[in-house]
Order: C-alpha cells, then sequence, then structure tokens
C-alpha cells in the first residue's frame, strides 16, 4: 500500500473523490509508477502530478487506470467530468483579477512662467517605470518558456525509457525454442530471465517468447512461439490470471510472471 502524500486543501472534494478513487486502483494493482507509464502511455512525472492533485488527469488517463484496476470506465468518467467542471471554477477563482496599471500622472497645463525642466523630469521618471515592468515581463516569459520546455523535454524521456519494442508492419516472424528447465522453483525457457518487465499486447521480442513457452507449459497454449504479444497470447495471459486470481487485464507483471514461473502444468 503506497503512502500518499497529504492533498493539497484548497481541492475541490469531487476533485479529491476522483484523485483517491485513482490512488485506490494504483495500490490495488500493485503498480509503481514507471509500471503505469508503460501500460498507460502517460509518463510517470504526469502520473505523479495527477495523483498528488497539482495536476487533473486528463479523460483518457483515467479510462486507462479504470481499465487497468478493473473498474468500471463509465463510473469514473462520469467522476471526473464532475471534477473538470469544479477544477477549472477553483483555477479562474484562485486567479487574481490584473491589477490595474497606476495612473500616468499628467502634467498640469503649463501656467505661466512654470519652469521646463519640472516636465522634463516627470516625463523621464515615467518612461523609467515603463523600461522596467517591461524587462521584468520579459524576463518571467522566457523563465516559464524555459521550465515549460525542461518539463516536456522530462516528459518525452521517461515515456521512451518506460516504452517496450512494439509490432509493425515489417517486423520479420521468428520462431523461438523453448528450452525448459526448473531452478529454485521456478521455470525458466532459457529466453529471458526477467520477473517483472511490463509486457502488453503488441509487444514483441525474447521475453514475450519466454512468456509464451511458460504459458505452454502450465497448460495454456498461446498460439505459436514467436515471440509476437498478439491476441492469442493475450487471451492465455487472461485465463492464467483468472486461474491465479489476480488482476485480469492481459497484462504480463511482476505478479503473473511469478504465476508463470512457479505455475504446475494443468
Amino acid at each position: 500500500m503506497s503512502r500518499w502524500k497529504e492533498l493539497p486543501a484548497e481541492l475541490h472534494p469531487d476533485v479529491r473523490q476522483l484523485i483517491v478513487r485513482l490512488r485506490r486502483l494504483k495500490d490495488r494493482g500493485e503498480l509503481s509508477a514507471r509500471q503505469l507509464a508503460a501500460k498507460t502511455g502517460y509518463s510517470a512525472r504526469s502520473w505523479q502530478r495527477y495523483l498528488n492533485g497539482r495536476s487533473l488527469p486528463p479523460r483518457e488517463a483515467v479510462e486507462a487506470m479504470a481499465r487497468i484496476g478493473g473498474d468500471d470506465p463509465s463510473r469514473l468518467l462520469v467522476l471526473h467530468e464532475i471534477a473538470a467542471e469544479h477544477w477549472a471554477e477553483g483555477r479562474e477563482a484562485a486567479t487574481p483579477a490584473p491589477e490595474s496599471a497606476p495612473a500616468t500622472p499628467v502634467p498640469a497645463p503649463p501656467t505661466e512662467r512654470q519652469p521646463y525642466g519640472r516636465y522634463a523630469r516627470a516625463l523621464v521618471a515615467v518612461g523609467a517605470v515603463a523600461l522596467v515592468l517591461s524587462v521584468s515581463t520579459s524576463v518571467l516569459l522566457a523563465v516559464r518558456l524555459a521550465d515549460a520546455r525542461t518539463e516536456l523535454a522530462d516528459e518525452r524521456a521517461s515515456t521512451v525509457v518506460a516504452t517496450p519494442s512494439t509490432a509493425s508492419e515489417s517486423l520479420v516472424p521468428v520462431v523461438y525454442t523453448c528450452r525448459l528447465e526448473q531452478r529454485d522453483g521456478r521455470w525458466y525457457a532459457g529466453l529471458s530471465r526477467t520477473t517483472d518487465t511490463i509486457l502488453a499486447y503488441t509487444h514483441v521480442g525474447p521475453m514475450v517468447a519466454e512468456a509464451q513457452c511458460l504459458l505452454r507449459r502450465a497448460g495454456i497454449p498461446p498460439g505459436d512461439i514467436d515471440g509476437v504479444f498478439g491476441p492469442n497470447t493475450q487471451r492465455a495471459v487472461q485465463r492464467i490470471q483468472k486461474r491465479d486470481g489476480l488482476v485480469v487485464d492481459g497484462v504480463i507483471g511482476r505478479h503473473t510472471w511469478k504465476a508463470l514461473r512457479e505455475a504446475a502444468p494443468k
């Protein structure tokens, strides 16, 4: 169970309810932020902001979380719609109204024999204030732009690291050979020794073939041992998840790897 931070006190109760529901789904699946990123396509940094109440998650992220956690997407999306309305209201209320610029003193019409130097000094002071305001605004915009670029780069880097290889039209068919052996009570097929890599639909490679070999050994044929996570493999994964009382999402994670490596043939 995750030790969650306290949500911001200014959050509307409906927004708080949505975030608490998302936190429970993450805890139910025992997922880390990186695993959640791999399953949903949203970076780990983004999920940290969503689950700590700093940003409102998009509709697609909420729907993906419902699918992963085995919850009803329609109910969760209704909560999201209500929370989105209050989130927008809260942002409008929190945004202070722009202060009106201080009125520039208008010099009084010249009277008889008023010295010219007084008006010159007033014009210089007004110009200096305008220059300072212009420079401050430019610096602030530059800082905000740099922060936005840094955050975008971090999110892209996190997404690249967390996303495995996927199938493509140019994929060349490969047939893998299962070399089953048992070590320390766990089964291995000679293609990968991973116990926690996230594998999902359209992923390809030796790790997928390793899972296919273990599915076949457990008595749940996934089709060809070709290293392609297709419909047959997904259905086989769901069957062993259902058989072992796991979350039935068709995604191979830490708990499903444990079931595959320790399963008795049936």
